[in-house]
């Protein structure tokens, strides 16, 4: 099991590179391709409040000691792909002992791959509500923790125009006991 985390990079930019250099990594580490996994964080690299994407870039290497004797043929490797994508790079092992607990679902395959993923329209089909959402049955139109699935512009108009008129109510409102011809008799 090894993982690459790469920090400074867009996210969709690392999505690309495990796609093109996960094979050959893994024939520089020996191990089938399954073994390797990309993990690129949500995330902003900052340096004195600017912001450092694709400037500096840190890669860590997470593996088991036992690759230790490779870590320069794959830190060259790293650097001389990555450095397409950033100006500076720092590439750092972690290995750990071998004291790695898996499980594997025997019942899924071991990664979602571009054979195997479920299509976007084959989940929208699952909600032919005539497009409106609240023909969802997995959403509860009255629950107050979901989003709103009304109209939010649902007599917008007639609002905005009765807000006017009111101000404009209250603005005559407040001129007329400015001039001294008040009939509320707030000022007595």
């Amino acid at each position: 099991m090894i993982l690459i985390s790469i920090r400074g990079l867009d996210q969709f930019v690392v999505g690309h590179y495990s796609k093109k250099h996960g094979e050959q990594l893994a024939q520089l580490f020996e191990v089938a391709p399954e073994e390797i996994d990309f993990y690129a964080p949500y995330g902003t690299i900052f340096h004195e409040g600017v912001e450092q994407t694709s400037w500096n870039t840190y890669v860590c290497v997470e593996c088991p000691g036992a690759y230790a004797s490779i870590e320069d043929k794959i830190a060259k490797y790293l650097i001389s792909t990555l450095s397409e994508f950033s100006i500076h790079l720092k590439i750092y092992f972690r290995y750990s002992e071998d004291r790695v607990y898996e499980h594997k679902n025997p019942d899924y395959p071991l990664h979602i791959t571009e054979s195997n993923i479920v299509a976007e329209e084959e989940y929208d089909e699952e909600y032919e509500g005539e497009g409106d959402p609240r023909s969802r049955p997995d959403l509860d139109y009255n629950d107050p923790s979901q989003i709103y699935l009304g109209n939010t512009f649902e007599n917008l108009d007639e609002k905005i125009e009765e807000e006017l008129q009111r101000r404009e109510a209250k603005e005559q409102h407040e001129h007329e006991c400015a001039d001294g011809h008040c009939c509320c008799h707030h000022h007595e």
